[in-house]
């Protein structure tokens, strides 16, 4: 057969397709009045897979791709269900008690891990220029000081361009659920510091955080060096002042060297040139400015086949660009997940606000942790 008359043959069924599923659609505004008026709520799930069960049981063999059509035509329906009904009440009472701007002075508080010359010292100093940092020695202490009300902020990294993730940090955003009202991408270069005597053939060891080392990872190999972690590169560059030992250098920030009086005996030691780590800002207060980009979300999503394909199908659907998605087990639930999510948008617009009081509605779990702007 000629694939012209193939291809005439689609477009005509195209055609009847979408006209069916304006039919379809306009059934679910009706369906919503009617919930609505009646107070019915939206998901009704033992009708969804009544009915998926059976698309798929007809489907023959195509089946398992015709329950997942039926199930995006579903999602669908539910969003403009949601739409009309106007779900969500509380996640738009936030968003619209909201401030607008990220105040700070001289006597605003910022917790970071580690010490002077560490990078998330040089995020704060970008982001909070003559405000007071304070110290904590690991990551979990930094959201107790926010939690506490010791400090009005934290700085904490997410991400590394190389390395991928900080599994810690994800973990604490996950338990502790504050807003994320920032984030900046900062450039980093790790440079091999050691003692002024020391020359690059001295060096057996290398200390750093374990994230340093595995953006150095191709570098230490190469040469064959130990490794030692330590909580911080600022900190191993200390650590190396302290102890005076000419066979051990840290991997650190140029600055961090300058900052404990060691010399750098080799530059840009990471595996990529681009090398950046992501920080965010987190506050137990909710700010959105009006330039936010990026949304953070946490949930968790029913026990049923395909429902994260489902979610993310939705977002998808309205044309929304996922930039992150990290899943961790939930304590005392075997095979039970939440899911930590970012995504470009912004909640001045009502197509990402009422997808997001959607899936508060319609999740098992959900938080939503802000809409801020990354520099």
């Amino acid at each position: 057969m000629d694939l012209g008359i193939i291809r005439e043959e689609i477009d005509t069924i195209d055609k009847e397709l979408l006209e069916l599923f304006k039919k379809r659609m306009e059934c679910s505004i009706k369906v919503a009045e009617y919930k609505k008026e009646n107070g019915i709520p939206i998901v009704n799930t033992s009708r969804e897979n009544e009915i998926l069960d059976e698309v798929e049981k007809n489907g023959g063999e195509f089946g398992h791709a015709a329950r997942l059509l039926f199930s995006n035509i579903m999602e669908l329906s539910k969003g403009i269900q949601h739409d009309i009904i106007g779900s969500g009440k509380d996640i738009r009472r936030k968003i619209s008690n909201a401030d607008k701007k990220i105040t700070f002075c001289s006597d605003t508080r910022i917790a970071l891990q580690g010490i002077e010359g560490a990078n998330s010292h040089e995020a704060a100093l970008r982001l909070f220029p003559e405000c007071k940092t304070l110290f904590y020695k690991s990551f979990s202490k930094v959201f107790e000081a926010v939690d506490k009300g010791e400090a009005d902020y934290g700085i904490l990294p997410v991400e590394n361009s190389s390395a991928g993730s900080v599994s810690a940090v994800y973990d604490l955003i996950l338990k502790y659920r504050f807003y994320i009202v920032k984030a900046i991408n900062l450039p980093i270069e790790h440079c091999l510091c050691g003692l002024k005597q020391s020359e690059f053939t001295d060096i057996e060891q290398v200390w750093s955080h374990p994230q340093a080392m595995a953006q150095c990872s191709e570098f230490i190999s190469e040469y064959g060096l130990k490794t030692v972690e330590c909580t911080n590169t600022a900190v191993a560059a200390k650590k190396i002042a302290e102890e005076k030992r000419l066979n051990c250098a840290a991997i650190c920030t140029e600055k961090a060297a300058d900052e404990y009086g060691l010399k750098v005996i080799a530059k840009s030691c990471q595996n990529y040139k681009d090398n950046s780590t992501r920080f965010i800002v987190i506050s137990k207060k909710l700010i959105i400015p009006d330039n936010a980009d990026k949304i953070s979300l946490c949930f968790s999503v029913p026990h049923t086949n395909g429902a994260l394909y489902t979610v993310l199908g939705r977002f998808s659907s309205n044309g929304m660009n996922l930039t992150k998605l990290e899943s961790r087990t939930i304590d005392g639930m075997p095979f039970e997940y939440l899911f930590y999510l970012d995504f470009q948008g912004n909640v001045q617009s009502d197509k990402v606000v009422n997808m997001l009081c959607a899936l508060s509605e319609e999740m098992p779990e959900f938080s939503f942790l802000g809409n801020y702007k990354e520099v």
